[in-house]
Formats: structure tokens, sequence, C-alpha cells
């Protein structure tokens, strides 16, 4: 009589969330171009406060005595608006590339092979792109405020981070390249190709405002929707201590766009990768 031993297969271990992000993680670091890239980022950020910086030190004895007084330069100078939208623009590219590279390569059919959870991959590569950005976003934004404060401590027009207003800025500059990068990584679910991903992202980010007029309205409301018209509210407007907490008070507003922004582009991307075909 012949007896059969009884294989029994291993059962497939689960996919637990967090080997999605380490692996998303691995992905993010294996890119020779991602160092580059941030390096090129911080690079332009921090440059452009310094040069913001030092021309107001250099024309800060032509100022009258009340544009020295009020200091409205001295935020604008740690956050100009050059280095905001080299952010902008190269954090939502960057967060597109997490996806648009799998599909343009191919590679997104074998990770959909491996977890058939399609919006688990989607959320792990969002936890990623969010967690990277905001720590560069953190080192760029007070590294361009300490340097260009210390610039402008020069001529005794700096202001200080316990300054009314200057956290919220500093905080606001900081949260401007994650949020870009989530919405980045929605429209490259969404639209999977890399030079139109890239545009749209472009003309949604920076160029779309600037199409609506504040002098209306409508236009205006439109115009505060923006994520450029919030980073802008919360970091360039500043006056002098005993001003600042009843004028420039940050708007709530521009806290709820900086959240529904991201917010709505990652849940559109999570109903589209579940319903359409790899």
């Amino acid at each position: 009589m012949t007896v059969y031993a009884s294989a029994t297969l291993p059962a497939e271990s689960p996919v637990h969330f967090r080997d999605l992000v380490a692996a998303e993680w691995i992905k993010l670091r294996s890119q020779r171009s991602t160092p580059w890239t941030f390096a090129f980022t911080a690079l332009v950020v921090i440059g452009s406060a310094v040069m913001a910086a030092r021309a107001d030190y250099a024309n800060f004895p032509s100022y009258s005595p009340a544009e020295q007084q009020l200091h409205g330069f001295s935020l604008s100078d740690a956050f100009p608006l050059v280095g905001c939208l080299t952010l902008m623009v190269v954090a939502a590219s960057t967060g597109a590339a997490a996806i648009v590279s799998e599909y343009s390569s191919g590679l997104i059919r074998t990770t959909t092979v491996a977890v058939p959870a399609r919006g688990a991959v989607v959320l792990a590569k969002a936890v990623v792109t969010a967690a990277v950005w905001a720590l560069v976003g953190a080192i760029t934004s007070t590294a361009s405020f300490a340097v260009s404060q210390a610039i402008l401590d020069g001529r005794h027009a700096a202001v200080s981070i316990s300054d009314p207003g200057a956290l919220p800025a500093l905080l606001a500059a900081t949260l401007l390249a994650p949020v870009c990068a989530l919405i980045g990584l929605g429209l490259g679910v969404l639209i999977r190709h890399s030079i139109a991903t890239t545009v749209t992202a472009i003309v949604t980010l920076v160029m779309l405002p600037q199409f609506f007029s504040t002098q209306r309205r409508l236009t205006a409301e439109i115009h505060h929707a923006m994520v450029l018209s919030a980073w802008q509210r919360l970091t360039q407007a500043y006056g002098p201590p005993q001003y600042a907490s009843s004028l420039y008070t940050p708007f709530i507003e521009s806290w709820i766009v900086y959240a529904v922004w991201p917010l709505v582009a990652l849940v559109l991307a999570l109903i589209v990768v579940r319903c359409r075909d790899v």
C-alpha cells in the first residue's frame, strides 16, 4: 500500500500597510535624481531668500521712516515668491512622477498583481510623498527664515519667530511642499501621463490664480480658494507687533484651502484607481 504524504502549501502572508510604505520609500530613495531634486529645490528656495534680504538690506536707508518701522518686507524676504513657485512646481512634478513613472514603465501591473488593493498602494505613496516633502519644506523654510532675518538684523529690521504672524508663516511655508506634492500625486493617478500631468499641475497651482481678479466678490472668492493665494495670505501679510494680532491674524480659510486641495485630489485618485483598469 502506497501512502501519499499530503503537502500543505504555506499560507500567503498578508501585505501590511507598513510594508507598502517601506516599499515606496525604497522606490523613492533608489532613484538617482531624488537627492539632486531636493538639493536643487533647497538651493533655489534658500538662495531666493538670501537675494531678497540682501536687496532690502542695501535699499533700507532709502526707505521712509514709516516703511522702516513697518518691516513689511521681513517675512516677504524669508519666503519670496520665486522660491515659492519653484517649490510648488518641483513638489507637484515629483508627486506626480511617483505614480506616473509606474504607468509609463508598466511597473504598475506588477504592483497591482502583488497588491490587488490599489487604494492602499496610492495611500502608501501619499504617506511617503507627504512625509519626505514635509521634511524638505521644514528644512528649506527654516533655513530661509533664519538666513534672511540674520541679514536684515544688520539693519535692525529682522523679525523674531516669536513675533505675531511669524510662526504661522513658517508653518505655511513648510506645508506648501507636501500639499503640492499630494496634489501632483492625485493628478498623476487621474491623468497617467507625465507631460500632461505636469502641465496640468503648473496651470492649476501657478497660473490659474492669475485669471481671477480680487476686485469682484465672486472672482475674489475663487482666487482666495487657490493654494498660491492661501500661501500668500499666510506668509506675506505682516506688520508691527502692536497691529499684527488685529490686522494680520492668519485666515482660517487659508488653512482650509491647504487641507481641502490635497484631500480632494487623493479622494478622486482613490475612486478612479479602484474603478479603472490598469
